[in-house]
Order: C-alpha cells, then sequence, then structure tokens
C-alpha cells in the first residue's frame, strides 16, 4: 500500500517550495491508489507558532490539496517519542551525552586546526564515567561506526555514504525533547509511510534516519529527493522572487488550479502539456519524469497561466471570487449591472482577479478622467453630437445590437470616424479610454445610469 506525506515544520508561512513537495507527494499517493498523510512537525517550540500552523491549513484547503489522514502534530505524540528513545538507550544503540557547550566549541576548533572534519568524537560512547552530577545529558544515536548506508533515490540514482562519514547525532535535547531527525524516523515507522518525496535539502538527513530505521527493525521508506527551485536569475529562492506565501497568491488574484498548474512544471513535465487539471497531472505523474536539475520560478509564465485559467473560468464562479477585491476598490456590486455578465465581458482582458475587479469598477461608479484627457477627446465640436445621441437613447432598444446599429448611424450622419464619437463617449460614461465595446459597455450599465452620467457631464461642461 502506497502512503506518502507531507510533513511542513510550522516556522513560517506553506511556499512555494513546500506546496511543490506537498502537490508531487499528493500525486503520487493519488496515481497509485495510495494514502496522502498531513503532518505537522512542530517541534521546534521557539519558531513554531499557532499561525504558520493555520498558515499551512489554509493554504493546503486553498490548493485543494486534500489528505486522507492528519493533520498529525508531533508535539502530542511526545510520550511515543520517550518511549522509542528509551528502546534505544535500554538497547546500547543510543546513549547518554553529558559534554559541555565549550567542550563541543574546543572539540571543533581543535579538529579543524589538525585538518579534520569536525564532529563529535564520541568521547561518551561506551565511557561508564561520563555521568556527570548535576548535568542534563542530551540524548546520541550510537551510529555505526563502519559499513555503509545505500539508498535508491527514485530521482537522483543510487547514493551511498559511508558510515565513517556520519557522527553520532542528537536525538533528545537535555530536557528530553526529542530532535527532528528522530521525530521523522518515528513518525515515518508509525504511520507506516512508504514513500517520502521531499526536498534534496534533505539528502544529507536520509542516511542518518536509514540507520535510526534499522536499529529499531522498522522498514525503511523509499526516498525521493527533488532538487530545488531557483530564481529566474539562478540565486536560490527567495521572497524577491515571488517565493511568498501560497495564500499571498490568492491575496493577489491568482486561482488555485492556475498555481497548481504551475507548481506541477516546475521540475517535471508532459512533453509539452503546459495548461493541465489536477485529474490530468495525477494521470500522467511519473517520479521518473522530475528533472534532476533545480527548476527555475517564472513569475511572467504563472502569470500568463492564471490568465489562462481567468478565460476559461465560469463568469458566475469569478463574480463570487472578484467580490472582496471590489470591496477594496470601494464598489458595491449591488449598486450596478449583475456581475456575472460584466465577469464574461472582462475576464479576456485581465491576468488576476485583482485586474478583473480594477476593470469592473466603472460599471459600479463612474470614474473622473484626467482634464488633459477630456480636453483631448471630448471637444467643443463633438459636445452636440453627444447631447444628440443622449436623445436618441432615451428610445432605442436597450441591447447591443441596437446601441452598436445607432452608434454606426450616428457617424454616418455625421460625416465623422467612429472612434471620434466612441472614445468621447467612452470617458464620459467609464472615465476610461480602453474597455471593451462601447456597446457591449452600455448595455450593461443600463439605459438610466448612462444617461445619468452623460447628463452630468454635460452639465458641467455648459458652467
Amino acid at each position: 500500500m502506497i502512503r506518502t506525506r507531507f510533513a511542513p515544520s510550522p516556522t513560517g508561512y506553506l511556499h512555494i517550495g513546500g506546496a511543490r513537495t506537498a502537490l508531487f507527494s499528493w500525486a503520487f499517493a493519488r496515481k497509485n491508489k495510495g494514502t496522502f498523510v498531513l503532518r505537522i512537525e512542530d517541534t521546534d517550540l521557539e519558531r513554531s507558532t499557532p499561525e504558520s500552523v493555520q498558515a499551512i491549513l489554509d493554504g493546503m484547503n486553498w490548493l485543494g490539496l486534500d489528505y486522507d489522514e492528519g493533520p498529525f502534530y508531533q508535539m502530542q505524540r511526545m510520550d511515543r517519542y520517550r518511549e522509542v528513545i528509551r528502546q534505544l538507550l535500554d538497547e546500547g544503540k543510543a546513549y547518554h551525552c553529558y559534554c559541555s557547550k565549550e567542550e563541543l566549541e574546543q572539540m571543533r576548533e581543535d579538529q579543524m586546526a589538525a585538518g579534520l572534519k569536525p564532529r563529535y568524537d564520541r568521547r561518551c560512547r561506551d565511557n561508564p564515567n561520563a555521568a556527570r552530577p548535576g548535568v542534563q545529558p542530551v540524548v546520541r544515536f550510537a551510529t555505526p561506526l563502519d559499513g555503509v548506508v545505500v539508498f535508491d533515490d527514485m530521482i537522483k540514482g543510487k547514493i551511498a555514504v559511508h558510515n565513517s562519514e556520519l557522527d553520532d547525532l542528537i536525538i533528545a535535547r537535555p530536557d528530553g525533547t526529542p530532535t527532528y531527525n528522530f521525530c521523522v524516523v518515528v513518525d515515518d515507522w508509525d504511520m507506516k509511510i512508504s514513500h517520502v518525496l521531499r526536498g534534496d535539502d534533505h539528502v544529507s538527513n536520509t542516511p542518518r534516519q536509514i540507520n535510526i530505521l534499522k536499529a529499531l527493525g522498522a522498514p525503511v521508506p523509499v526516498y525521493g529527493h527533488m532538487p530545488m527551485i531557483l530564481g529566474a536569475d539562478g540565486e536560490r529562492l527567495s521572497k524577491r522572487h515571488g517565493a511568498v506565501s501560497v495564500m499571498q497568491y490568492q491575496e493577489d488574484g491568482y486561482l488555485p488550479e492556475a498555481l497548481l498548474n504551475y507548481l506541477a512544471r516546475l521540475g517535471w513535465g508532459y512533453g509539452d502539456a503546459e495548461v493541465f487539471g489536477m485529474d490530468q497531472f495525477v494521470e500522467w505523474f511519473d517520479v521518473s519524469d522530475i528533472s534532476k536539475s533545480p527548476a527555475k520560478f517564472n513569475p511572467e509564465k504563472l502569470l500568463w497561466l492564471n490568465q489562462q485559467y481567468l478565460k476559461a473560468a465560469d463568469s458566475q464562479r469569478l463574480a463570487e471570487l472578484v467580490r472582496p477585491f471590489m470591496a477594496t476598490d470601494c464598489c458595491d456590486p449591488e449598486k450596478g449591472p449583475a456581475l456575472p455578465p460584466v465577469m464574461e465581458l472582462l475576464k479576456d482582458r485581465v491576468s488576476t482577479l485583482e485586474e478583473l475587479a480594477d476593470a469592473s469598477v466603472y460599471f459600479y461608479r463612474p470614474l473622473e478622467p484626467s482634464p488633459e484627457l477630456m480636453a483631448q477627446h471630448v471637444t467643443p465640436e463633438i459636445l452636440p453630437v453627444v447631447e444628440e445621441l443622449a436623445g436618441r437613447l432615451t428610445a432605442v432598444e436597450w441591447t447591443r445590437e441596437a446601441l452598436a446599429a445607432l452608434l454606426k448611424e450616428m457617424v454616418k450622419s455625421k460625416g465623422i470616424k467612429f472612434p471620434a464619437l466612441a472614445m468621447p463617449l467612452r470617458l464620459i460614461v467609464t472615465g476610461e479610454t480602453q474597455t471593451p465595446s462601447v456597446d457591449a459597455v452600455l448595455e450593461l450599465i443600463g439605459r438610466e445610469e448612462v444617461l445619468r452620467r452623460i447628463a452630468g457631464h454635460l452639465g458641467r461642461a455648459a458652467v
């Protein structure tokens, strides 16, 4: 039975790299009819916060990465960790270390001065006189002194590490709190995790974790370490590259399916496929297709993808999603045309929900164009034509087709080009120079409001 897990530490938000790890682990489980587990690794008491936990849960929920079990919290499993630590101590596979911080620092300095790799020299291991009254010891794992840890990484291939390269890592702090590498091992064992997909910053932890699993007689999962994500400049991904919270993308007006599609393409691919849903992704997904090289995060490509999803999105759904953004623009969608047809008219012209909200404003409240634009386009010569048009708008059938016919008839009868009337009309009614077809805009704004806006401008022009 395939069982994967996503195990973030709640020391910050769910970021792009974490979301991609979650997505690939989720897809692997779904592809193989397995189980996807969410585990919160919250043993870092100084940095873990409830807010970060909630940010992770919110991010998973927004992305639609549903988990079958969990969330499990490591801090709720302390008794189990202590039980396993006692087992290792009783079996001589772990030991107490009483070395002070100063001793360890001196040890490190001496080794470096001698040209040696700094590591714990095991002075407390197998030492019956190591105990010191009044000193709370750490617990170290007794790493095998010889042999090689070999594992077949699903992405990187065969990896071999000599135990002589590994030190006796600390598995419990002086207060008894277990450390990351130990908790992970016990959790993966207890939760029967069969496959671990994670970032390649964990490669150095894997031999240590395998040794602990073997010491416990536990099965060893299959590991796959994904290369990191870099910025477009080849540097480690950071906030300046767009590596912000997943929820920041929601706040910026991205659709979750667009972000998921983009994350799927970060270091994985299926031919030339660019735009695809998660059902298709699961069907295509194969760990062997994950690149061995770092992926580069491209905000422009993500924005393009979001644009494609907006164009294809249901306008009723967009209407609901855009409401919070419109409130930020001081717009009340109830005071104007129904939102779905406005979304239908505008969604091909924008890249985010935020842009969609901004583009919708003039349907619900008139915008004030600059005096320079008004002087350029709304000339004294065109005002009589606009006034005549307003009179004819009172009686025309209020459909896009009828409005278009009226505008064409007006420009023909006046011997002017279409933009000579359409541009000033657009400015007077919307305050914008760039909108969809003016007849479509007029139809949605409605006869009463269009006439009110024209009358207001003509009244000001007459003063």
